[in-house]
């Protein structure tokens, strides 16, 4: 629809003018609302997201400590060139001084009862490593910038589809005009 549109002139929607029409103002209105949404939508969504996602990874670091365990089996040799680190069975005390038990990545061919330091939460289940400062930061802007530019295509798209639906009707309406208009233009030039 390009070829409809003649040179741009800022604002031209905006301006008094007697060609212009009603569809033209909508059209401007239109555009303002998606990118004004587009823009504060994915910036508030964006770091809305960094920052719950920093606050999460916080407090995972802070109720997330290491606790000494104790190797019940004999870790199996590694097998292959990506066999270095293999699952093997632990045991170690939680909290309420409950003994516990499961699998941690230990070194190949590491002997039982071998002392091993595991991750546990606050009630001695065992969980992942937390993740340092850095890496969490890193983590948080990542999808922080995906949220925001998810939440952002929203309003876009939806500009875009209406801009063109107006396109249409506008088009279609300048040819009944012209099939109106266009034969009287015969009779002139006789």
């Amino acid at each position: 629809m390009a070829a409809f549109r003649g040179p741009g002139v800022w604002l031209w929607r905006w301006r008094r003018n007697p060609l212009r029409r009603r569809s033209d103002v909508l059209e401007a209105w239109i555009v303002l609302a998606a990118w004004v949404f587009t823009v504060l939508g994915g910036a508030v969504a964006g770091l809305g997201t960094v920052g719950a996602v920093e606050n999460s990874l916080a407090r995972e670091r802070a109720e997330s400590h290491t606790v000494p365990a104790r190797l019940i089996e004999d870790a199996p040799e590694a097998s292959g060139p990506a066999g270095r680190v293999v699952w093997t069975r632990v045991r170690w005390t939680a909290p309420d001084g409950s003994a516990r038990s499961g699998q941690v990545r230990v070194s190949a061919g590491t002997s039982a009862d071998t002392p091993v330091l595991v991750w546990t939460d606050p009630v001695g289940r065992l969980v992942d490593r937390p993740t340092t400062v850095a890496v969490a930061r890193l983590r948080a802007w990542l999808i922080g910038l995906f949220t925001g530019a998810g939440v952002a295509a929203v309003p876009f798209a939806a500009g875009r589809f209406l801009r063109g639906h107006l396109e249409r009707r506008r088009v279609d309406r300048w040819d009944e005009e012209w099939a109106r208009i266009g034969p009287l233009w015969g009779r002139m030039t006789s």
